[in-house]
């Protein structure tokens, strides 16, 4: 009997696609802070049986999870289900509709269907890797660049350091440069120091391991530092750093996810109010620290005046009903 398989990575994604041949494969994006979402898996299931897997495949991912997919299918909402057919899409259902779902299903499953070739989508404008730079180093009082995580460090260096601030209890931040390394050149060129580790303060560079072992030695490390805020108002400060703020994952010339590509196009056609935005993949405590303080599970995330206004779905409900702009003008 078939099942809703769960994908994890795209990896698994692109080989159910390949295993599934000329079946059809069904594609649900979906969030698990999303009741909605959980209704359509129930009904996927009902399907999957009626099926017996013969003619049709069922998978289930979790959309934010996988930022690559999502932009890549234009997800803009959960849940939505992309149909597939000899690794090409057929077909696409946004929301939940039990009804259409299984409609799409029964229809789709026997169809001879020959894809139409797309071309390739063109590739976003990159945003200046000084600019880049210059947000990357100051997005926390203490940012780390270094080889690998905190919790799992990939050179000698990078762990020493770890350990240096660790021992001291000094909240950092951190940007892997193994991961980008357009970052991991350009921050050598940036900052005239050749080598990683490297720490800056308040987006000014104190140097690197040796550096900062000197001012250990000397008792004045600590002193070069800013001094350390609570999470909480750290939080509050950001969220008022302008009247219009967005939390999104990279920032507006290079989303790092569809939904927050989507709402940048938002808000980029509601009356070119400006705007500043938070990227929050390069500081994991602001990431996790704000979906508690917000109360808001997922991200991207827009405040007006620090008053938290919502996600992608609010933003599309409140352009629909005309009224986004005016909540955006009462922050100018």
């Amino acid at each position: 009997m078939a099942a809703v398989r769960e994908i994890s990575d795209v990896k698994s994604f692109e080989e159910a696609l390949d295993r599934a041949g000329g079946q059809l494969v069904v594609v649900h994006f979906s969030a698990q802070w999303a009741p909605q979402c959980k209704q359509m898996n129930e009904v996927l299931e009902e399907l999957s049986k009626d099926t017996q897997g013969a003619i049709s495949q069922f998978f289930k991912l979790e959309a934010e999870d996988l930022p690559e997919l999502s932009e890549k299918y234009e997800i803009v909402a959960v849940p939505t289900f992309i149909f597939f057919k000899s690794k090409s899409q057929v077909d696409r259902l946004d929301g939940a509709n039990a009804a259409e779902l299984t409609k799409k299903v029964k229809t789709l499953s026997s169809l001879s269907y020959i894809p139409t070739p797309k071309l390739p989508p063109t590739a976003p404008k990159k945003q200046d890797i000084d600019e880049r730079l210059k947000v990357l180093v100051s997005s926390a009082p203490v940012m780390v660049f270094m080889k690998g995580v905190p919790e799992e460090p990939k050179c000698g260096f990078s762990r020493q350091l770890v350990q240096i601030l660790n021992e001291r209890k000094i909240k950092f931040s951190s940007f892997d440069i193994l991961e980008d390394d357009e970052v991991r050149q350009g921050l050598k060129k940036f900052s005239n120091w050749p080598t990683y580790p490297q720490i800056y303060a308040n987006g000014e560079l104190l140097g690197g391991l040796d550096i900062v072992k000197e001012l250990v030695e000397t008792g004045e490390f600590e002193s070069q530092l800013p001094e350390q805020v609570k999470l909480e108002d750290r939080l509050k400060s950001l969220i008022n750093k302008a009247s219009v703020m967005l939390f999104m994952k990279g920032d507006p010339q290079t989303p790092r996810c569809g939904f927050s590509r989507q709402v940048t196009a938002l808000l980029g056609e509601t009356g070119r109010i400006p705007y500043e935005t938070f990227d929050i993949l390069s500081d994991d405590e602001v990431r996790q620290g704000l979906k508690k303080f917000s109360n808001w599970p997922t991200y991207p995330q827009l405040y007006v005046k620090g008053e938290l206004v919502g996600g992608l779905d609010i933003l599309q409900q409140l352009k629909e009903s005309g009224e986004l702009e005016s909540i955006l003008k009462e922050g100018q």
